[in-house]
């Protein structure tokens, strides 16, 4: 309760969506994320897999590293930082998996642009506190 009152006290962008929409918006995310790796591993080619699979999981390591940072150290400037590291990972990651597997790539592009949306958002709290 007390990271959510820190979170609402927050100058935020106009932009900001409602709090609902960020639970729907992961949701669908997360699935494309999964189906992309699905795709991935079931399409391409059996040799030269390891570093794209790296890849992935440095993004998703990101990914989680970021709400703690933000929410529970309430860390803004280094979360905006994760978040642009994040989104350099995840468009080397798309170009990856294009290379194997097209689908897999296009599934990741929603992820990517959520994440741009999220990193102006960062960038606005950082910004406007």
């Amino acid at each position: 309760m007390k990271e959510s009152l820190w979170y609402y006290a927050l100058n935020k962008s106009p932009l900001t969506p409602p709090d609902w929409a960020f639970s729907i918006t992961w949701t669908i995310l997360y699935i494309t994320i999964a189906l992309s790796l699905f795709f991935y591993i079931k399409d391409g080619i059996r040799q030269n897999k390891i570093i794209p699979l790296v890849v992935f999981s440095m993004q998703i390591l990101l990914n989680l590293l970021w709400s703690p940072v933000f929410f529970d150290s309430h860390n803004i400037k280094l979360a905006f930082v994760i978040i642009i590291l994040l989104i350099a990972i995840v468009f080397i990651n798309i170009i990856l998996f294009y290379k194997q597997s097209k689908t897999a790539a296009y599934l990741l592009i929603p992820y990517f642009l959520w994440l741009i949306f999220a990193a102006y958002l960062n960038y606005e709290i950082v910004a406007l506190n």
